[in-house]
């Protein structure tokens, strides 16, 4: 199987278990004081770029420096589960104490930015800040208390992001996959058609893409999360399958859904958790779970055994802990939803996304890669 990686060196710090051209402006730059940038070419010394992905149920942020081409060096990072949508889909508004998590999570951030020399950023929210009523007063509030100016996606950035985030890891000899992306709010899943000449923009693949309107804190709300039994853990599965089938473009790939040259390519808490469990890892680490392959029947295995588990057994275990105990049953329903419309010899685990397609699309946009071999030719 080929390598994975966008990223070189150190992976990305984590306090909690498990993450073409842009649109909109790709540059925009914290405001306020503290923050400082500097053109992205006045140096010899690599610019350094932040990105920030606030979601549903995570802060996460990304800062780095381009290394060789396609890949960067991470020198700072920070994670942290805010559960931004609490209570969402019951009042329709985000919560002050929601919002009150996802600010303090927010002010760190602004720390660590303001702490490098940061030549470009690009900073945003999803689907709680895009669902919620008080969802754009929220982010003028953010500006307010942490300088931290962020942009709502739309649905289809955030899918054609995740593509750029994880595109490293499909395989080279793939005709063929189904990315998806199951968020907290909502969940992304891209169909990306790779006959023809390979590519590194893997977004200009994409020939259909659907927002599902559920992810693992809007289904296990409306569901619970705690005690499921198989009863509703299967109603759960068909509520989602009865989404997917609601998107038109979905059979899209059927002359490739199932064959060898086909596979799903996962990004989200619930496949990062599932392929923690499959290693039996003691503690989460990364650099183990991205790029992992588990086949069809291990993807089972792992579903059943979790899904046999009570909340307290999946409190205990050190992939899930405390914090996704009562989430990722609901994320293995709509992992399996997806297996059932597109089902696949073989899923590969990314545990990166959002974060590092801002970050690729922001250099290549720059042309970083191309400048440093410039300068490596003429040395």
């Amino acid at each position: 199987m080929p390598g994975a990686g966008a990223y070189a060196g150190q992976a990305a710090a984590r306090q909690q278990p498990q993450a073409a051209r842009a649109e909109g402006s790709a540059s925009q730059r914290p405001q306020g004081a503290g923050f400082r940038g500097r053109p992205a070419n006045d140096s010899d010394r690599p610019p350094i770029y932040a990105a920030l992905d606030l979601g549903t149920n995570n802060c996460r942020l990304l800062i780095a420096v381009p290394t060789r081409p396609g890949q960067f060096r991470v020198i700072d990072a920070f994670s942290r589960i805010v559960r931004l949508g609490e209570g969402l889909g019951r009042t329709g508004s985000l919560s002050r104490g929601a919002m009150d998590r996802a600010t303090a999570a927010l002010a760190v951030c602004a720390q660590k930015i303001s702490a490098r020399d940061v030549a470009r950023s690009r900073l945003i929210a999803t689907e709680a800040c895009r669902a919620a009523a008080n969802g754009a007063e929220f982010i003028e509030e953010v500006a307010e208390r942490t300088g931290l100016s962020l942009e709502i996606v739309p649905r289809e950035t955030e899918a054609r992001l995740a593509v750029s985030g994880c595109g490293s890891l499909i395989d080279r000899k793939a005709r063929g996959a189904v990315l998806f992306d199951i968020g907290g709010g909502s969940s992304e899943i891209a169909l990306l058609d790779l006959r023809g000449p390979h590519t590194r923009r893997l977004a200009s693949r994409i020939v259909a893409w659907t927002s599902l309107p559920v992810g693992v804190v809007s289904l296990a709300e409306r569901h619970g999360g705690r005690n499921v039994t198989p009863e509703l853990f299967e109603l759960m599965v068909a509520e989602t399958v009865e989404m997917i089938e609601a998107f038109p473009e979905r059979d899209r790939l059927k002359d490739l859904v199932g064959t060898e040259n086909f596979h799903l390519l996962g990004t989200s808490g619930t496949v990062t958790t599932l392929a923690g469990v499959h290693l039996g890892l003691e503690r989460y680490d990364r650099r183990q779970v991205d790029g992992l392959w588990l086949s069809s029947d291990e993807s089972d295995a792992l579903v059943k055994k979790i899904a046999g588990w009570s909340f307290e057994e999946r409190v205990a275990n050190p992939c899930i802990g405390s914090d996704r105990a009562d989430l990722v049953l609901a994320g293995c329903a709509i992992f399996e939803a997806i297996r059932r419309v597109w089902p696949a010899r073989a899923l590969r685990v990314a545990d990166r996304g959002l974060r590092e397609g801002l970050l690729t699309e922001m250099m290549v946009a720059d042309g970083v890669w191309r400048r440093r071999d410039t300068r490596r030719g003429t040395a």
